[in-house]
């Protein structure tokens, strides 16, 4: 569930080639527009894509229930006719636990990314650009910032679907493969876990949120369902190795279980909040991972340092080949 005020949006903000929401629960919604950048309403937005919204719903009261019950399924219709007790077991009826959302998202065919982040949103103006690494990006619900970072760091990335064999990705020769962020639970999709699996060990690889879960359980880790989740743009994390404190954006339901992991496999970052599993570490395979978004826009900024220790990692396999 999504809650902010808003009236603009602009589409050349989107994350992802089209929207992926099943509906929209605001509490209020400007009749007028008033951003520079506004290229339509919101409510145009979504009525063009055929996506539920719903305003002027006291979400501070959801959120209260939420608190104290943890995450619940709702349903919105505009089905007039219907009960309340159908409502209610139209609620029932669907649990994220154990349904595959990553088929869903993912792109279905493998294709380049050459965007780089906007010179006017770059915010690293002394990174400069070195060797570049050929990276192969897995799909499940990639956000394009996360492309457009590993570009501005001088990556070139083929981008393929959340399916694509690891025997096929192991004959591009890639220099690391990135595992991205995607919707819901890990531990539904083995067919991602054995293609992770594969790949391990073969060449350096990176995974961001859902890839974190992923490579936990190719790993020999578990993962579970948490009571609330985490979601939201201030999260404290701290980096273990360093010692400093992080301000992230993190979206997940499931974090890996630390205890479940092999000796040798390094617990790198913990979410303050709860003290939960947010990065991973396996030098010995080059393996790196953490649970929230480096790449987060418009911030915090924070952790884009992520993307540049890939960079160094490839380039330690490479130097050592």
């Amino acid at each position: 569930m999504l809650k902010f005020d808003v009236d603009t949006f602009l589409s050349d903000d989107e994350e992802s080639r089209q929207c992926f929401l099943g509906g929209l629960v605001i509490r209020s919604l400007s009749i007028s527009t008033s951003n520079y950048r506004c290229a339509e309403t919101l409510g145009h937005y979504l009525a063009k894509r055929n996506i539920m919204g719903i305003y002027d719903v006291d979400t501070r009261a959801i959120t209260r229930r939420l608190r104290q019950d943890g995450s619940l399924i709702g349903v919105l219709s505009t089905e007039e006719t219907k009960t309340d007790e159908e409502l209610l077991e139209m609620s029932r009826s669907w649990d994220i636990v154990g349904i595959d959302l990553i088929s869903g998202v993912s792109c279905k065919t493998p294709h380049e990314w050459v965007d780089k982040t906007n010179s006017e949103w770059e915010f690293m103006s002394n990174r400069k650009d070195g060797e570049a690494f050929r990276v192969v990006a897995y799909d499940f619900g990639i956000k394009s910032n996360i492309l457009r970072r590993l570009a501005s760091y001088g990556c070139k990335i083929t981008v393929v679907p959340s399916t694509w064999p690891a025997s096929e990705t192991l004959k591009m020769k890639p220099d690391g493969v990135l595992f991205s962020n995607g919707p819901g639970d890990p531990s539904a999709v083995p067919y991602a876990v054995e293609t992770v699996k594969e790949i391990l060990g073969k060449v350096p690889v990176f995974g961001i949120c859902m890839g974190h879960q992923l490579l936990g359980l190719a790993l020999g880790g578990t993962t579970f369902k948490m009571k609330f989740g985490h979601h939201g743009g201030n999260h404290p994390v701290r980096n273990l190795r360093t010692g400093d404190v992080e301000i992230s954006a993190q979206n997940h339901n499931y974090v890996v279980d630390p205890k479940s992991l092999p000796d040798d496999v390094e617990v790198t970052h913990v979410n303050l909040n709860d003290g939960s599993c947010a990065g991973l570490a396996y030098p010995a395979r080059n393996i790196m991972s953490i649970q929230y978004h480096p790449e987060a826009s418009p911030g915090p900024h924070d952790s884009d340092y992520a993307f540049r220790e890939f960079i160094e990692l490839m380039k330690r396999v490479k130097v050592n080949a």
